[in-house]
């Protein structure tokens, strides 16, 4: 099995091999599947996240579900991840590592799900990130809800390198 930083660099390889286009189909294949999910329908409370361009494409996602449930968005602050409610008229500003981030308050209600972008992840449940350990340390404040992460079919992988501090995502969903 390769190790994360060489599985991180496979996997942008294989995203570069993909056109904008095929991208964009297959994020909205892999949201369709999200929007139909029963945990997703029963949840008000949904965090989601704003994707890079090389991300299951999120941004149009957010924009049709923003007035029909209490979306949150994560900003980033140093090592941590902040959630933050995207109400009616919060304004996006880029953040770090050029991340749309909505200019609100931090949202400290609970949530229904968590949806979880990642590099790869395996059907196991393992996630691997890009390397900072930000959604370890912020799922590991909320272990009792439930994560769904999404991705492309070729991120979807036989097995992750996991270590003890690495957080599972309860359920996988690609295209």
């Amino acid at each position: 099995m390769m190790d994360k930083k060489a599985l991180r660099q496979t996997i942008r390889a294989t995203k570069k091999k993909h056109t904008a286009e095929e991208l964009k189909l297959q994020s909205e294949a892999v949201l369709r599947k999200l929007a139909a999910h029963p945990r997703f329908a029963e949840a008000n409370r949904v965090m989601l996240y704003a994707s890079l361009p090389d991300e299951v494409q999120t941004l149009d996602f957010i924009e049709t579900w923003r007035h029909r449930k209490t979306i949150i968005l994560p900003k980033v602050a140093g090592d941590d991840i902040i959630p933050t409610e995207l109400s009616d008229n919060v304004p996006f500003a880029e953040g770090d590592f050029h991340i749309p981030e909505p200019q609100n308050h931090p949202y400290t209600g609970e949530f229904d799900l968590i949806v979880v972008p990642g590099m790869a992840f395996d059907k196991a449940g393992h996630r691997l990130g890009r390397g900072k350990g930000y959604y370890d340390r912020f799922l590991a404040q909320h272990p009792d809800v439930y994560t769904i992460g999404i991705c492309f079919d070729f991120q979807l992988l036989p097995e992750i390198p996991c270590e003890p501090h690495d957080r599972k995502i309860s359920e996988i969903i690609s295209c």
